[in-house]
């Protein structure tokens, strides 16, 4: 499957991630940096692309801080700050009971679920109704990105992140599960290349 110039932006910092809680599907809001970090990421595409920027299909997940990024984004490219579509299955891996904790508050109350998580981070599934593996979420993400037919740029979450680069960079598991994904560069992916700009 050859897929389009793609530009893959993980949304801006917010307060959970600043505190190490697991966000997953709760919505919650950019902090000032998180919006630093998405005016960086625009004037970047702004420097890259120019007026080409025009050119580009803008889809993003529809939780706040995703959307809000991709406002911001648009907003540095001179483009009108709301004028993108959204898709659901972009959503952030759901944690189940584990949202809105901490890895360390989960591990005093839930020692096997965490041990469980190290042995086999791509495929663990947390306790709770709706919870999803990497894996999982890896499928769910995966028509998304096939349906994509021309040039886009999207906003969306580290996980999301995660199954691209496992789907698309030929990433391990292990590899995508434990990875870094930063919140002021960009996945740049053309001609089946993968870099951090």
């Amino acid at each position: 499957m050859m897929l389009p110039q793609l530009y893959l932006c993980r949304h801006g910092q917010t307060d959970w991630n600043a505190e190490g809680r697991l966000q997953g599907q709760e919505d919650i809001a950019l902090n000032a940096l998180g919006r630093a970090q998405a005016q960086r990421n625009g004037r970047y595409l702004r420097n890259v692309l120019g007026q080409d920027a025009r050119k580009f299909r803008f889809l993003s997940s529809p939780l706040s801080r995703a959307a809000e990024t991709m406002r911001i984004i648009r907003t540095e490219l001179g483009l009108d700050a709301g004028d993108f579509a959204t898709d659901a299955r972009l959503v952030e891996l759901h944690f189940g009971d584990w949202q809105g904790s901490t890895i360390k508050e989960v591990r005093t109350r839930d020692p096997q679920g965490i041990a469980a998580r190290k042995a086999d981070k791509w495929n663990f599934v947390p306790p709770g109704p709706d919870a999803e593996s990497y894996a999982m979420l890896a499928e769910r993400v995966r028509p998304v990105f096939e349906s994509l037919n021309e040039p886009t740029i999207v906003t969306a979450h580290g996980g999301v992140t995660r199954s691209f680069l496992r789907n698309y960079d030929n990433l391990s598991a292990d590899e995508a599960s434990h990875i870094g994904i930063p919140q002021d560069r960009i996945l740049h992916f053309r001609d089946a290349v993968v870099s951090w700009v």
